[in-house]
């Protein structure tokens, strides 16, 4: 990859370290118990280890891997959202995460309600997403359901309206993660079809999938996590033809 390339994320040596309890008591009045007099044992596992690549600008990378390789566990360390037991993630662009359908929404107000809240979770401006509300509304073809409240709603409503907050004020590092697998077939068209104008349009992009159709078409470069480490990292049909299942 050209150094003439702006890079807006660079992962270094990023290791994530889970401690799990080892003999699960019968009630929290016993592990209080046991906690106190040290007699809870616990068990170390990384789910990543010694992670690093580099993402740069208009990049589309996918991120691919067996379950429990460690691709979800690197892209909420990359939001944020967790903080790596070691390395380091310098990020160089504002990110709009899709992780998990309705993170951050509040399920006992209306869809229009959470436009407003989500987007500034998202760090955007009131006024700004009123000009965009329209806009939302349109892309999610929630119209009908948009004043109920979202526990109302199916999660593939859910994903409609996150998607449609999340893509609509074009961000410069957009994380998805399953994504366009969610929601009706109509839909998923629409999904893929707005994150192909933003890849065009130089947002940066990384996705994880496991339908490897879905990467080859929209990713340019691909991490292969194994075991949480990387097996191979490259051009996008390089990597895909090396990897298994």
């Amino acid at each position: 990859m050209s150094d003439e390339k702006k890079v807006m994320l660079r992962i270094s040596d990023v290791s994530m370290r889970f401690r799990k309890e080892e003999d699960h008591a019968g009630s929290l009045k016993e592990t209080v118990i046991n906690m106190f007099a040290g007699r809870l044992k616990f068990t170390e596992f990384y789910a990543l280890q010694h992670v690093s690549f580099d993402v740069y600008k208009g990049d589309v990378l996918g991120i691919i891997g067996r379950n429990g390789a460690g691709k979800s566990t690197i892209l909420k360390i990359i939001s944020g959202i967790m903080k790596p037991t070691a390395g380091s993630v310098e990020r160089y662009g504002n990110i709009v995460p899709m992780l998990e359908l309705g993170s951050g929404f509040d399920m006992d107000l209306s869809g229009r309600e959470n436009v407003f809240l989500n987007g500034a979770i998202l760090g955007y401006e009131k006024e700004f997403l009123h000009s965009k509300y329209d806009e939302i509304l349109a892309f999610s073809e929630l119209q009908d359901f948009i004043n109920m409240p979202l526990r109302n709603y199916s999660s593939g409503m859910i994903m409609r309206l996150a998607f449609s907050i999340a893509t609509v004020v074009e961000p410069e590092i957009l994380i998805v993660d399953e994504i366009l697998a969610v929601g009706d077939e109509n839909f998923q068209r629409k999904s893929r079809a707005r994150m192909m104008e933003l890849m065009s349009g130089g947002t940066t992009v990384l996705f994880v999938s496991h339908d490897m159709n879905q990467i080859r078409e929209m990713c340019n470069r691909v991490v292969w996590l194994d075991g949480g480490t990387v097996r191979l990292q490259g051009e996008c049909r390089e990597v895909c033809d090396q990897y298994k299942l």
